[in-house]
């Protein structure tokens, strides 16, 4: 079977600061600790992989967790920085026949848009996978993997994260290199998530396969909104022109649950749970060339009946790029095109 290639695009719109509009572009911008780029214009191909999947397990015996991940490729793109706007386009990778033999195929539509000021980041997202394999927990003995081409998870919201020490710290060095740490500095952070998951299958989602799991429920429509404020710490690690950067934060979530078991019944029920936001980048920055790996991953815990449902959507990504001297209209910013009355 032959998988059908997903588009997906990612925006991210890098603002500057609205009261220096005065400031000339001619010249790269330095101070103590971070380092812009003004007259700059970055290229760069990039290689990523997105993953939603989900775990189920019983409250009493959580060591017999189930996984249920998507058979989905990584995606092969290029990005560019202009006019002060990032944007970047992937086409995912076909997967070979063998794979989808064995685990099956996930069909994937996703989109996501990305904003990063000056010591904060928004992510609005919706992401909807259709297609998961499990391994079969009936016989521990045996490797058997189940396919659950009938089971659809969608996934949309909003996220973001606020750096308190916005002077001294930069978010953007460390995810889309628009400007760069110069000395090794951390900050509290706080993060936010507005999200709605929504599971369902045309069967149970809990069948035979995952017994072992010691889960009883037999629901196949399961929908969680949840509201979620977190605390944290990020540190970005210098030296020369390399970067380590991470961050980690965790706080309450609270959970409006809706799921219908197979007899029909409509059931409703209020949790608070948790909410965790890690984020890891390793990379190299300099004055042309810059590049390296991030790792994102933000995990929502739902309780309902005697289960524990843990979703979890992260970002592995590949990325190796170049800065260009702006000249002509590329000295342009796209804030210069926004009636007057917006600038601020």
């Amino acid at each position: 079977m032959i998988r059908c290639i997903v588009v997906y695009v990612i925006v991210g719109l890098v603002a500057a600061p609205l009261h220096a509009q005065n400031t000339t572009n001619a010249d790269t911008t330095a101070t103590e600790y971070i380092e812009k780029f003004h007259d700059k214009y970055f290229i760069w191909p990039l290689v990523r992989r997105r993953t939603l999947s989900f775990d189920i397990k019983n409250r009493d015996n959580k060591d017999q967790a189930v996984k249920y991940k998507p058979n989905n490729s990584y995606s092969l793109g290029l990005g560019v920085f202009l006019f002060e706007i990032a944007a970047e386009l992937s086409f995912a990778l076909p997967i070979n026949e063998k794979s989808t033999n064995t685990f099956g195929t996930t069909d994937v539509r996703e989109f996501h848009l990305n904003f990063l000021g000056n010591g904060w980041g928004l992510n609005a997202y919706s992401q909807k996978y259709t297609g998961f394999y499990f391994p079969d927990r009936s016989d521990p003995a045996a490797e058997v993997i189940v396919k659950r081409p009938d089971i659809e998870l969608t996934n949309r919201g909003i996220n973001g994260i606020y750096a308190l020490n916005k002077d001294k710290f930069s978010l953007k060095s460390a995810y889309n290199y628009s400007e760069r740490q110069l000395k090794s500095v951390g900050s509290f952070i706080i993060t936010g998530n507005l999200n709605t998951f929504a599971l369902q299958a045309d069967s149970a989602i809990i069948t035979q396969s995952t017994t072992q799991a010691g889960s009883s429920s037999d629901f196949k429509l399961m929908r969680n909104t949840t509201l979620s404020i977190a605390g944290g710490y990020t540190y970005t690690l210098v030296y020369r022109s390399f970067f380590i950067n991470g961050a980690f934060s965790i706080g309450p979530s609270h959970n409006w649950i809706y799921y219908k078991p197979a007899d029909g019944l409509e059931h409703y029920n209020i949790s608070i749970n948790t909410f965790n936001d890690i984020r890891v980048s390793v990379g190299h920055n300099s004055d042309r060339i810059f590049g390296g790996i991030s790792l994102i991953i933000q995990s929502r815990n739902n309780r309902f009946e005697n289960v524990d449902i843990t979703n979890t959507n992260s970002m592995l990504k590949f990325m190796f790029g170049y800065r260009f001297t702006e000249v002509g209209i590329l000295k342009r910013r796209a804030k210069d095109y926004l009636p007057v009355s917006y600038k601020l």
